[in-house]
């Protein structure tokens, strides 16, 4: 079909001149493909914007969530400027396109004592505890995202500065610091990873997985969810709670808005605010449980 290759083209476009990342670039394939099947009567080039109101009704009726398909819309939007830019169409059928109002949802996050309560176990008689606490700690010191880790080489790890050298969304660099900790658990796995023969170059991946290789951001996601199942939790632990727990444990410290800013790799100061609705919640909680006349 020739639609797969307008697809094709801009995904190419996506990755090869935007630099986006394997998970938002598999996303806008998905999502064009998916909206290409369903106005495969039309063609993907002759549709109205009355075509896309439908598909959005469609999305509802299937039961997604309207941040979701909001982010299908997001694909499509970027998919026929694209072809408009191109000169491939004259009108963009997206343009007075309207968007589904997105309920205020705060991150979830954990309480310092619970971060402690994960990032202190131990289980002996797994022969990759020291890994895990490893990753685990990693990711409460730097907050980074998945991806970012995944990527993560021995060249990136400056001991001597006690940093990190982080390729964040759209290729951009940011030097994070790292804590003792963290850097005193990586030193441990390292050693670990030597007494068992292993040979380093500055291109070893950080992290490996059980066959040696790159350890993936599906994989880390597996043993954040087994740490927690261990110690305890009932709740659903996800990596991303990490991430939402570093800044908000930063802000609640005294943390600047816009250090914490730069640390997550946020393009906008507006997507670190939400960070501060979860201190001003979390104060409240404090206050409800501990005034004498509450």
């Amino acid at each position: 079909m020739k639609e797969n290759l307008y697809i094709k083209e801009f995904i190419s476009f996506l990755k090869d001149i935007r630099n986006l990342s394997k998970n938002t670039i598999f996303n806008y394939n998905k999502d064009l493909k998916d909206f290409s099947f369903y106005t495969q009567k039309e063609g993907i080039l002759n549709i109205a914007p009355k075509d896309i109101e439908k598909y959005v009704e469609h999305l509802k009726k299937r039961g997604y969530s309207n941040r979701t398909i909001n982010r299908k819309l997001s694909s499509i939007r970027g998919f026929y400027r694209f072809l408009e830019e191109k000169g491939t169409i004259e009108t963009n059928p997206t343009i007075n396109l309207y968007s589904p109002k997105l309920d205020k949802r705060l991150p979830d996050f954990l309480y310092e004592e619970e971060v402690k309560r994960l990032l202190d176990y131990k289980d002996e008689k797994d022969k990759y505890d020291l890994r895990d606490s490893a990753i685990m700690e990693f990711m409460y010191a730097t907050g980074m995202r998945l991806r970012e880790i995944e990527g993560l080489s021995i060249k990136d790890i400056d001991f001597s500065s006690q940093t990190v050298r982080v390729r964040g969304k759209g290729g951009k660099i940011r030097i994070l610091p790292i804590s003792n900790i963290a850097l005193r658990k990586l030193t441990a796995y390292f050693e670990e990873r030597k007494r068992k023969g292993e040979r380093f170059s500055m291109d070893t991946p950080l992290f490996l997985n059980r066959q040696g290789k790159r350890l993936t951001a599906r994989s880390i996601s597996r043993i954040v969810k087994k740490r927690a199942k261990k110690t305890g939790f009932f709740k659903n632990i996800h990596p991303h709670m990490f991430r939402h727990s570093f800044a908000t444990h930063l802000l609640n410290g005294g943390a600047d808005l816009r250090v914490v800013q730069e640390l997550l790799g946020h393009s906008s100061l507006s997507t670190t605010q939400i960070y501060t609705h979860i201190t001003k919640t979390r104060l409240r909680e404090i206050y409800d449980k501990t005034h004498p006349r509450r």
